[in-house]
């Protein structure tokens, strides 16, 4: 059986600082990689805003994706590994 210790409990779902707090809790948050959560988990359980301004205040980096966001956390740059031509 796998266990995902990186995902909020339902018990740390009962504020958004709650919430927050477990997310960059994560040993991979910790160690400074990435963590990934859905834009609607993150809408849901803390709002945009607060989740935003945290990225902000940590000096962090988040990318958003088919719903997905993918969230940078270190200051270290960012380099694309490809460069594909934009569809809009």
């Amino acid at each position: 059986m796998s266990l995902d210790f990186d995902r909020p409990r339902a018990t740390d779902l009962a504020s958004p600082d709650l919430w927050l707090k477990t997310l960059f809790a994560s040993q991979a948050a910790r160690d400074g990689k990435i963590v990934r959560r859905s834009l609607r988990d993150i809408r849901r359980y803390c709002g945009l805003d607060t989740f935003t301004a945290e990225i902000e205040r940590r000096g962090y980096r988040a990318f958003e994706n088919s719903g997905q966001v993918i969230i940078f956390c270190n200051r270290a740059p960012i380099r694309p590994m490809t460069c594909s031509p934009d569809r809009g």
